[in-house]
């Protein structure tokens, strides 16, 4: 498959404090990769580089055969990003309209009023929106230029239930049309649902690059759940080998091993007081945290 975004040893300073440090990376056509990271860990510094909002202190970029700021590449892509902004005055449909213009191919303006779910409000003014809506109305914004690759951050961050569902039944329609999907979110099930490809960014380095499976099986991490009886005390399970981490939700108890067959033996021969015992393979989000606290 051909490279359509390539990053090669791309740093960001600010002020003497690295925010991107030596990232290279390879994305192919049409493919649908999250970018994951902790709070400050250089994910929407990359994108805003990718989409040349900022220029990279070290390194340098290439999407689509050609520079970010390209006249020929800005055609070609989408973004939807945090914060989204409307023009005052104008209505649901007018802002649409508005951007549809901004590019040499754009989709049919009734197809994005029924991307963005916003029939009914296509006639209010944009400015009145609720925060949900508006980001309904920054995805139709993302893809009125029909782009061939496609940026969302954050994009379900404040959507209820029923739009997220239509949000991600549009964005699986355009990975299926071979579009190219880089998304940056939060909410790691979504991550797990969508891309065939996960990337891990932690303090501004590449820590995990490959598919969910694939991140998942490389922890070898695996959960007990269990509730702790009156009896039971964390000294208790301090001493078990093979514990990477306890957290403690009131008496329920969460306990991360890549051995839980020890673990659980451990707790029986020492007849620990615990009940409603639960095992579970290891997840992305028990990945995710994992990996960042290495």
């Amino acid at each position: 498959m051909n490279s359509i975004i390539t990053l090669d040893h791309v740093s960001k300073t600010f002020k003497g404090k690295t925010a991107v440090d030596d990232l290279s990376l390879s994305i192919e056509e049409g493919s649908v990769v999250a970018l994951l990271g902790p709070n400050g860990a250089g994910k929407t510094t990359t994108v805003s580089m990718i989409l040349g909002l900022q220029d990279p202190t070290e390194g340098t970029i290439r999407l689509l055969g050609g520079k970010p700021r390209d006249t020929a590449v800005r055609d070609r892509i989408g973004a939807m990003l945090q914060d989204v902004n409307v023009i005052e005055g104008l209505t649901v449909l007018e802002t649409i309209d508005l951007f549809r213009h901004y590019y040499s191919k754009p989709l049919p303006l009734q197809k994005l009023v029924e991307i963005s779910g916003l029939e009914a409000e296509k006639n209010k003014r944009a400015s009145a929106l609720s925060g949900g809506q508006k980001r309904r109305l920054g995805f139709a914004l993302a893809l009125a230029g029909d782009p061939s690759i496609l940026f969302l951050d954050e994009p379900t961050v404040g959507m209820d239930i029923t739009a997220r569902q239509h949000f991600w039944e549009t964005v699986r329609g355009m990975a299926a049309r071979g579009r190219t999907i880089i998304l940056t979110t939060h909410y790691l099930e979504e991550a797990d649902s969508i891309a065939d490809r996960i990337v891990v960014i932690n303090k501004g380095k590449l820590i995990a690059d490959g598919s969910a499976a694939e991140i998942k099986a490389s922890t070898n991490q695996k959960t007990i759940y269990f509730t702790a009886g009156p009896g039971l005390t964390p000294e208790m399970l301090a001493g078990i080998g093979a514990i990477t981490d306890v957290t403690w939700s009131g008496r329920r108890v969460k306990i991360i091993s890549p051995d839980t067959d020890q673990v659980i033996f451990a707790i029986v021969q020492r007849q620990l007081d615990i009940k409603d015992i639960e095992i579970h393979t290891g997840g992305l989000e028990d990945a995710f945290q994992f990996l960042v606290q290495q």
